[in-house]
Parts: structure tokens; C-alpha cells; sequence
């Protein structure tokens, strides 16, 4: 007798239990589809990456990059690019190669002169494109202001001396030219093609689990002792970064916005984006236009300067473009470089040519030809980015070779 309303109680109680559970469900789905985690889940997809790399300012949290009104213009004078490039001993297409490396934009420059501009795949003139690594030798170049202005004494303090919480990690004791030349001996692993490497897991980190920049540094433990090896470490910049944030007393975008962007005349906004906490993804998360990164490229050229005005200082821009005599780890885990020195996050292709370019994931690419004069960016969704540099720097020299030619 007792039997049919002990089960209608089971029943009650498992029903109850299973509509919980289905509103936490629901719950939780909302919470992620309207949190920044839901942008980072397929960002890299096929048929995404076009419009995620575009939109990187609006999908996740941001500090805005003000522009200013005494822009650094730029002429133009379209020419027609190589019909072709020499790698591999062979001639190739300039096209086809444009084409299969899935090419969001490409802009030529020399001097103040545009000689090419264009854009596929839905990007224009006014697209803010993600940097990705590009964003490491902006990084570099405000730790150079931050010098020059006394807010760091010497490249060569520790950097637990200005961000403390990293005293307890394998960052202590590390100095701040060991992080600017990637001889940090910090283990970071940047396996782009490995879900659990350390930077592809920094989305999760950062939008998932709610950590911060600094907790996320302050736990990353040594590979090696400081100083005698250079590796790959996204987590190098990011560490830079949050020091000169520290150091100068603002977030490192209002510090870009001040001591860069307004001076070097930026014609756009640009945003940082951030952490849940308000910390710059400094090794990465630059957003900006084409014709901007290109005004950063002719102010490499120009050894830091604008129409005779010091921006960046010149002996900087020297030193970083000068390569580490720390030789390389041995590691099939870097993804960048083959062969190429490392100044300061800028890529010395080799000594052949006066050149260096900054090389982001997916076939981002800032590239500055002092002999020639030229800069050039390119951006794009190449999903076969992986061991391309080579026969992307081969590229750009043939484009930079013919608009230096009058």
C-alpha cells in the first residue's frame, strides 16, 4: 500500500532534480554565450577567423587607443606589385601567393608614399585587425619611452623589482633585458596546434577560470636559468607589459595612447584588449588599422622619429633591431623564426639584407626594409601559417625590392 507513493516521492525527487540541472545548464549556457570565453571557442575556426580577427575589439574586453588630430599623413601612388617572387630556387607567383595565405590586407609604403593598398575577405581601410604577435615590438618600444622617461631605471632591474607577485614564481630574479630578449628561461609552451600548450590556453585562463594577467605570470615556473638561451615566450611580453604598466602608474594602452599613438600620428583608434581585471594582453591583443601599423613601421625606419620629433629613442630603435648573441633552444615548439635572430620581439631575417619584421599567428606580418626604405603589413587567416616565414620574407623583399625601384 505504501509502495505507490514512496515511488511518486522518487519520482518527484528525481524530476526536481533533473529540471534543476536543466536550468543550470541553461543558466550556464547563457552566462558563457554572452561572456567573452564564447568569441575564444572558435575564433580559429574555418569560416570565422576573417570576421573574428576583425572584430577582436568588440568580442572581448578592450581599452581604447585614442587618436589625435595631427594625423602623419601619407601620399599615394599606386604601383603594381611583383608579378613574382624567387624561393626555394624557383620562381613563384605573387598572387598565388597572396591568394593561398589567405590575405585580409596588404599595404606598401615607402617613405610617406603608399605605393599599394587592398583589402579582401570583408576588411577595408577602417577594419581594426588583430595583431596578434605583431603587438610584441609595441610592447618593446613603450619599455624604451618608460626608460628614456625615468619611470624604469635600467633594463637590467629585476622585473619582480617593479611587478612583487612574480617574486614567487619563475619569473624572480629574471631581469627585464632577459625578457626582451626571450632568454628569460620561463617555461611557456607555444604550441599553436596543441589545445593544452600554455598560450592557446591563455583564452580559458583569462576569460574562463577569471584569471588575471599577473596571477597567470606570478605561477609559470623555469625551464632553464636565466640569460643563456633564447626561446619563444608570448609570456615575455605580457610580463613587459605589466611592468611598464606598474612602472609608469596607468594601463599600458593609456601609456601607448600618450607617449605613441597622439605623437606618432595615428590616424585611428586602436584598442588593447584585456583581462577580466583590467590588464593588457600585451603579447598579443593589439587591434588597429593597416595604415597604423605602417606609421609604427615608418617610425622604425626612421630610427623613432617623426618629421625630426623623437618618439621612440634612437638608440632604441637600434638595440632592438640588433640581435641576441644567446643561442637558440633547440625546440620544435617555437613557432616562429627558423633560422632568424631575435632583437627585441623584432625578427632579423638573416644578415643579407637591412631588415626585420614582426610575425603574429595566422600570417600577421610588419615588415621594415631600412636599406629599401619600405614597410609593409600584411594580415591574413592563414591557417598553414606554421613554417611559412621564409617564403613570406622571400615575398616581401621582391615587394619591397620593386617600390624602391623609381
Amino acid at each position: 500500500m505504501t509502495t505507490a507513493p514512496a515511488a511518486r516521492r522518487v519520482l518527484v525527487v528525481v524530476g526536481a532534480a533533473v529540471a534543476l540541472l536543466l536550468i543550470a545548464v541553461v543558466v550556464l549556457f547563457a552566462l558563457l554565450r554572452f561572456s567573452p570565453m564564447w568569441g575564444a571557442l572558435d575564433m580559429f575556426e574555418d569560416g570565422r577567423r576573417a570576421e573574428a580577427f576583425r572584430t577582436m575589439d568588440t568580442t572581448f574586453p578592450a581599452h581604447r587607443v585614442a587618436a589625435g588630430d595631427a594625423q602623419w599623413p601619407f601620399a599615394v601612388d599606386e604601383r603594381p606589385l611583383p608579378a613574382a617572387y624567387t624561393f626555394a630556387g624557383e620562381e613563384r607567383s605573387t598572387a598565388a601567393f597572396l591568394e593561398a595565405t589567405e590575405t585580409t590586407g596588404l599595404l606598401v609604403a615607402r617613405g610617406g608614399v603608399i605605393t599599394h593598398e587592398s583589402y579582401q575577405r570583408g576588411y577595408d581601410a577602417r577594419s581594426r585587425i588583430a595583431s596578434f604577435s605583431v603587438a610584441k615590438p609595441f610592447v618593446t618600444a613603450l619599455v624604451g619611452i618608460a626608460v628614456e622617461r625615468g619611470h624604469i631605471a635600467s633594463i637590467d632591474d629585476a622585473l619582480d623589482g617593479y611587478a612583487p607577485e612574480l617574486a614567487a614564481g619563475g619569473y624572480a630574479g629574471v631581469s627585464i633585458r632577459q625578457a626582451l630578449t626571450m632568454t628569460s628561461g620561463i617555461a611557456f609552451t607555444e604550441a599553436y596546434d596543441d589545445a593544452r600548450s600554455d598560450v592557446m590556453g591563455l583564452p580559458i585562463q583569462v576569460y574562463g577560470l577569471r584569471r588575471s594577467v599577473p596571477a597567470l605570470l606570478a605561477r609559470l615556473e623555469r625551464a632553464r636559468p636565466p640569460g643563456l638561451e633564447r626561446a619563444y615566450a608570448s609570456s615575455d611580453a605580457l610580463v613587459l607589459g605589466l611592468v611598464v604598466s606598474r612602472a609608469v602608474g596607468m594601463p599600458l594602452a593609456a601609456f601607448l595612447e600618450e607617449v605613441l599613438w597622439l605623437p606618432a600620428g595615428m590616424a585611428s583608434d586602436a584598442a588593447w584588449n584585456t583581462d577580466l581585471h583590467d590588464h593588457a594582453l600585451a603579447h598579443a591583443f593589439l587591434n588597429a588599422t593597416l595604415r597604423d601599423y605602417a606609421r609604427f613601421g615608418r617610425l622604425v625606419l626612421q630610427r623613432g622619429a617623426r618629421d625630426g620629433s623623437q618618439v621612440v629613442p634612437a638608440e632604441w630603435i637600434d638595440d632592438a633591431l640588433r640581435a641576441t648573441d644567446a643561442p637558440r633552444v633547440d625546440t620544435a615548439a617555437e613557432p616562429f623564426g627558423a633560422d632568424f635572430g631575435l632583437g627585441y620581439h623584432w625578427w632579423l631575417p638573416d644578415a643579407s639584407e637591412d631588415d626585420a619584421v614582426a610575425i603574429g599567428i595566422y600570417g600577421q606580418y610588419l615588415y621594415v626594409h631600412r636599406g629599401h626604405g619600405v614597410v609593409i603589413v600584411k594580415t591574413s587567416t592563414d591557417a598553414g601559417f606554421a613554417g611559412r616565414e621564409v617564403e613570406t620574407v622571400a615575398a616581401l623583399r621582391a615587394i619591397a625590392r620593386a617600390a624602391a625601384t623609381d
